[in-house]
């Protein structure tokens, strides 16, 4: 018999008997359960539960939701159930440095990143090739102070009307307005091009190298209103030496940063990441 997969997120206060209410419920309707990840965070009394499952392929998520319902209602909970074998869709904003977007590209191409691309917005004409390549729709949309307002629209207008889930900054170097990043918190994930929060601003590995630093790095993390300082969902750093030069961090950076933001992607499509407040959880593999 065929199955089909879901992916189950929840948050809520803390209190005894939620997981076993969640796990019965989905008992009731024939679901299997093929992970689970649970946290309780002390501090907020915050309690967060992430489980993948498979049912018969007779039940759908309609019939899901209304056995967990009784569960919700009890213990007040932000419940999700998202559906697996829908490819979620993704919008990617590049500037000039394509390393980050290729990577995207590439890690959809041979399946290991779930998504399907389905426009490439810049600020230049550099990877308008590239998208061509791919078949990808590219939006080449100049930002100046006086459009935009307007330019954002247009990417509001276009996350609409593809039904993008999701908006991945791979090194798009324009900071978005405060009503935009409001309007889309949760749905943005940037690429930071250092190890936050140190060395902000248009040149951190130029910065690092003058500081003398031992470690470079990488943040992928939420847009937020706050410059560089949204939730974060992955970082990795890689050690170095004063023997290198500049440009030796800048193509060890670049390398970090491409892998950070397609991990960081990957878990966000995953559903492994769950915003707490100013900070995030992420049920890694």
């Amino acid at each position: 018999m065929s199955e089909n997969a879901y992916i189950l997120k929840l948050s809520c206060h803390d209190k005894p008997g939620i997981v076993a209410a969640v796990t019965t419920a989905l008992a009731s309707r024939g679901a299997n359960i093929v992970e689970s990840n649970q946290f309780w965070d002390r501090q907020t009394n915050q309690f967060f539960l992430r489980i993948a499952f498979s049912t018969p392929s007779d039940v759908d998520r309609e019939a899901l939701e209304l056995a967990l319902k009784p569960s919700i209602d009890r213990f007040d909970m932000k419940l999700k159930v998202e559906d697996l074998s829908r490819k979620p869709k993704i919008i990617i904003m590049v500037s000039k440095f394509d390393h980050a977007m290729l990577h995207l590209l590439y890690q959809s191409k041979v399946g290991w990143l779930n998504a399907d691309v389905v426009a490439i917005v810049s600020n230049h004409e550099d990877s308008r090739r590239a998208a061509e390549h791919e078949g990808i729709p590219y939006h080449s949309w100049k930002v100046a102070k006086d459009n935009k307002a307007e330019q954002e629209e247009k990417l509001v207008e276009l996350v609409k009307e593809t039904g993008a889930e999701l908006v991945v900054l791979a090194r798009y170097m324009q900071v978005l307005s405060n009503e935009l990043s409001n309007r889309l918190f949760g749905m943005i994930i940037n690429i930071h091009h250092s190890f936050l929060p140190s060395f902000k601003g248009a040149k951190p590995y130029h910065q690092a190298h003058e500081r003398g630093v031992k470690l470079i790095g990488a943040t992928a993390h939420y847009v937020t209103a706050d410059l560089d300082e949204g939730p974060i969902i992955e970082q990795e750093t890689e050690r170095v030496s004063h023997a290198l030069t500049t440009d030796d961090f800048v193509a060890t950076g670049r390398d970090i940063e491409a892998r950070v933001l397609a991990r960081a992607v990957k878990y966000h499509l995953e559903g492994r990441v769950m915003l707490n407040n100013h900070r995030t959880v992420v049920f890694t593999p």
